[in-house]
């Protein structure tokens, strides 16, 4: 049989009773056996060697040979069993397929060496780390020197290196831990990094793939980072960074290297998307006190409420140096366009389409957490439809897109009620259309959160807030950054906001939207109130609510748990 692709011809070499024994090989002018006469007895005394030597490695064959020699190696062999072959027509022409088939053998096929090598790693770390031993037929090297060399010297080399040893170093030593930063766009992370350099805490950064690109490189990267900067732990922010498929919850796994997520959004609107979420390995920190129970739920043994903060230094610095020209300002997504996009974009049945903005309004007026037990406790019959989705982020979609919606009508609710003062609303477009039938209010693109809030906040005399509808409880961003800039807030009152300050004396809140209007009318008349309010709330704010004094919190809590 002539293989045009490799460029040699072989033949079967079959017994009396036709069964293919061994194949006979032509190439550049030289013939040779893919077994030879004694390769099925060599075969049998290298297993019966290495079996004494190393009997808890990983075997992997190169080469697939014939079925022969495929069940010695299942008889002989104990544990796991990988198979690196591409060279499809002699396995077609042996009859091994339908063995490497079976779920006895994890058969790599990759044409390129170094994606096989990549994916002998993964699935090394699927069998906790344990090193390889190699056995290879002869005549593979003579058909791709170049590719099962490369995997061979590869597998070889790892033999040699005990990387996971490398990785299982005492952690926790010193007195400030070593921390390992996945990095991202997310606001957040910028902070962070700010507080390990004001606090002096050795960190490193690996900086995220676009999108799926560079996962390989993504992991080769994190590999390396573990083993020359030795961090005590990883931390990122919302899951970012952790594959959905659960491969990097198991590498650290398997380097006994903790991981830190901080959740800042909603974890219920992410966390589902993920594989193995309750490892030991892996701690919870949620801006959101309320997501402390769902959370031990769902397998999270130590979850830790760790609110937001403010920059110590980037809107600290503001303070005084803007003299306030506007009475009032509001900045904030108006929700519209992030609503249609996910409707444009989710799979639904035509009545969970028609009925999300019912139940949102529901989901706006209730203390429930989730959509998905809104749904269940008020709306039985959309419970089947919703049930009946069975794509996870067909789901997610759903849930995301309820309360975006729930915001955006609380949130235009709220911001109609400030037109009578002429107000200032920074934002997306999307505030032209919620408010096309006024004129009494001044439109700002969406501003950059580090290079033009700090300047903005004190331009106003009073800056406004309401808060996310994914938050029954907790507070956002704005109750720190504004006041810790010299301005004065009016936001909507949260349960877990007088845990932070002190009501009335720190925070000027409103209860009901009703409200808004007579509060505006009285801070603007009383400049006094409103700059003793942000002088007692940037006090607290200083000396409690920093992310140097959020980080070291963590820190403590993974010692702690880790040490």
């Amino acid at each position: 049989m002539d293989n045009q692709d490799t460029g040699y011809e072989f033949r079967e070499i079959r017994d009396e009773s036709g069964t293919v024994t061994d194949i006979r090989i032509e190439m550049q002018g030289r013939e040779f056996q893919l077994l030879g006469p004694y390769g099925l007895r060599r075969l049998q005394g290298e297993l019966e060697r290495i079996k004494r030597e190393t009997p808890q490695n990983l075997l992997v064959l190169l080469g697939a040979g014939t079925p022969g020699y495929l069940d010695l190696v299942r008889e002989k062999w104990p544990g796991p069993i990988a198979v690196v072959d591409k060279e499809d027509a002699l396995v077609g022409a042996c009859g091994s397929k339908e063995l490497l088939d079976s779920r006895d053998f994890f058969v790599v096929r990759e044409g390129e060496a170094r994606a096989a090598v990549n994916r002998l790693t993964r699935w090394q770390l699927k069998n906790e780390g344990r090193p390889f031993r190699v056995l290879s037929l002869p005549a593979y090297m003579r058909l791709d020197g170049d590719y099962y060399r490369f995997v061979y010297e590869h597998l070889q080399a790892s033999r040699k290196f005990d990387f996971w040893a490398k990785t299982r170093y005492p952690r926790f030593k010193e007195e400030l831990p070593r921390i390992l930063l996945i990095t991202s766009q997310y606001f957040l992370m910028g902070e962070l990094q700010a507080a390990c350099r004001r606090l002096g805490v050795p960190h490193h950064f690996l900086k995220l793939p676009d999108q799926e690109l560079g996962r390989e490189e993504y992991v080769q990267g994190l590999l390396q980072a573990v083993v020359e900067f030795r961090p005590d732990f990883v931390l990122t922010i919302n899951h970012l960074g952790v594959d959905k498929e659960g491969v990097l919850l198991d590498l650290l796994d398997k380097m006994r290297l903790p991981l830190a997520s901080w959740f800042v959004d909603n974890p219920h609107l992410i966390l589902y998307l993920y594989e193995n979420l309750n490892s030991p390995w892996t701690s919870i920190f949620t801006w959101d006190r309320d997501n402390l129970p769902t959370l031990r739920d769902r397998g999270f043994e130590n979850p830790t409420f760790l609110p937001l903060a403010t920059d110590s230094e980037r809107f600290a610095s503001m303070n005084g140096r803007i003299k306030p020209k506007n009475d009032l300002a509001f900045v904030g997504n108006s929700m519209v366009h992030k609503v249609g996009s996910k409707f444009r974009d989710s799979i639904l049945t035509p009545a969970l389409k028609k009925s999300y903005p019912r139940v949102a309004g529901k989901f706006n007026s209730s203390d429930e957490l989730s959509v998905e037990k809104c749904l269940e406790e008020n709306f039985p019959e959309l419970w089947a439809d919703f049930k009946s989705i069975t794509d996870v982020e067909d789901r997610l979609r759903y849930e995301t897109m309820v309360t975006w919606e729930a915001t955006r009508v609380y949130r235009a609710g709220c911001v109609r009620r400030l037109l009578d003062f002429q107000p200032i609303i920074a934002g997306d477009d999307g505030w032209r259309d919620i408010l096309a039938d006024s004129n009494c209010w001044t439109w700002r693109r969406e501003l950059n959160y580090y290079t033009e809030l700090p300047f903005f906040y004190p331009q106003n005399r009073i800056n406004f807030n309401c808060t996310s509808a994914q938050m029954k409880g907790a507070v956002n961003q704005r109750v720190f950054d504004v006041p810790v800039s010299g301005s004065f807030l009016l936001t909507d009152y949260r349960r877990q906001m007088d845990e932070l300050f002190e009501p009335e004396r720190e925070t000027a809140c409103f209860s009901d939207p009703e409200e808004i209007p007579d509060l505006i009318r009285y801070y603007l008349k009383n400049p006094g109130k409103r700059e003793k309010m942000v002088r007692a709330a940037r006090e607290r704010i200083l000396s409690e609510h920093t992310y140097e004094i959020r980080l070291q919190k963590l820190m403590r809590s993974m010692q702690e748990l880790y040490a």
